[in-house]
């Protein structure tokens, strides 16, 4: 089986900083892309960051130059600074990961449970 669970989250002022931890675990082969999403309330889920396992870098408009997306390949894990938060950062940030297992013939995508960011006004 493979697993990602995620750390960090919480409450903190606006203007604040946060950051966010995502291992993945398991019987894992290879990992290609690895991701953050978050959902707000009555909101679809929306991509935050994503980065590649080359170290190349993708970030929705909303969090460009204040967010930061990175990865440890030989840990399998993917972090998430988050500076200059805002009300609107408030949401279930959740990560991601394309995965192909040994012994799998296809890459799958796996998330983490989700953590809750609050941004206090």
């Amino acid at each position: 089986q493979v697993q990602l669970v995620e750390s960090g989250g919480g409450l903190v002022q606006a203007g604040g900083s946060l950051g966010l931890s995502c291992a993945a675990s398991g019987v894992i082969f290879s990992i290609d892309d690895m991701g953050w999403y978050r959902q707000a309330p009555g909101k679809s889920r929306e991509l935050v960051a994503s980065i590649s396992s080359g170290g190349s870098t993708n970030y929705a408009d909303a969090v460009k130059g204040r967010f930061t997306i990175s990865r440890d390949n030989a840990k399998k894990m993917v972090f998430l600074h988050m500076g200059s938060l805002k009300p609107e950062d408030t949401a279930v940030y959740s990560c991601n990961a394309i995965i192909r297992r040994f012994g799998g013939r296809s890459k799958d995508a796996y998330w983490g449970q989700g953590t809750q960011v609050t941004v206090s006004s």
